[in-house]
């Protein structure tokens, strides 16, 4: 198909037929963890594996909990990935192997970025009793999946309103605005909340694929309901499309160029290789030094599950 503009096409009902040739939704997975905090998991998935670099994507809570019931995720392995955290409600402290150590609150990111190897933690305070967070993995490229690992903290992000939204921009730039995430690859991320009952007409870059989230409330994405229960994608090739949100509401848009390479996700860990994947498993259950330790933790590490005969590639 040809980036036409969708703009330039002469009625609202053509445009909506135009840009519908490049979109469809679909249900995402709905599991429990830790003492009752439920997350809905949109990628990856079979009907999609990956939006750009974005190759992992959970949706956690809202959820409230008695105090010292919340998550507690002991250590775990990444390599070849940048998890990232976006905090909407409550707290969480996350501790890793390099010595970082980094309470996110509300309206913050932390970006942890694993390259040839990292393990952290995840726990919500004794005294918290709420969670609402997006967490996301972002696939390294060929030339720094094995760069050396680090931790970010973003305590503050960019924010721009537009047509009783407000618009917080995670990653990339969006309306004037410049996230200072450092990511490896053309991203975008960003979080839509409505003020008031609206809509809005929002730019897209036609080289990127997109997926909407609905974090909060349901909306409509050119037509398509979105909920709870299933996410909106975008294919390249659309420069702008159509948002309707109810007062309160609150979406997640995800965006990127296709990924250069195919990539195997297992478990914590990306790669390129089952063999990698492999050797890197191993190297975690042998207590290697490549993902040090978190001596401050007093849980058990987490156990890596059986390692499958055969990986399907996600791109």
């Amino acid at each position: 198909m040809t980036n036409t503009n969708f703009t330039e096409l002469s009625h609202s009902d053509d445009c909506e037929k135009y840009v519908n040739q490049f979109i469809q939704d679909f249900p995402i997975r709905a599991a429990e963890i830790g003492k009752g905090t439920v997350i809905k998991r949109a990628l990856p998935s079979r009907q999609k594996r990956m939006i750009g670099a974005w190759c992992f994507l959970d949706h956690a809570g809202p959820v409230d909990f008695s105090q010292g019931d919340g998550l507690d995720v002991g250590p775990h392995p990444h390599i070849g990935l940048q998890t990232f955290t976006w905090m909407i409600e409550g707290t969480l402290m996350h501790t890793d192997s390099i010595g970082s150590k980094q309470l996110i609150r509300p309206k913050q990111v932390n970006l942890m970025t694993a390259g040839y190897g990292i393990s952290h933690t995840e726990v919500a305070p004794n005294t918290e009793t709420k969670m609402h967070a997006a967490q996301l993995w972002i696939a390294l490229p060929d030339d720094k999946i094995n760069m050396a690992p680090q931790f970010d903290h973003y305590p503050e992000l960019p924010i721009v309103e537009k047509d009783n939204i407000e618009f917080t921009v995670l990653v990339g730039d969006f309306l004037g605005k410049h996230s200072p995430v450092k990511v490896h690859t053309e991203l975008l991320g960003i979080d839509f909340f409505a003020k008031e009952a609206t809509k809005s007409v929002i730019p897209l870059n036609p080289k990127y694929e997109y997926g909407f989230l609905a974090l909060e409330g349901d909306a409509v994405v050119n037509g398509h309901t979105l909920n709870s229960d299933n996410m909106v994608v975008l294919e390249p090739g659309v420069s702008q499309i159509e948002v309707e949100l109810p007062q309160g509401s609150r979406l997640l848009l995800i965006g990127g160029e296709p990924f250069e390479s195919p990539i195997l996700l297992w478990w914590n860990l990306v790669g390129r290789t089952q063999e990698e994947l492999k050797i890197a498993t191993e190297q975690w259950i042998n207590h290697d030094a490549r993902f040090g330790t978190i001596p401050d933790y007093e849980g058990a590490r987490l156990e890596a599950p059986a390692f499958p005969e055969k990986m399907r590639p996600s791109k």
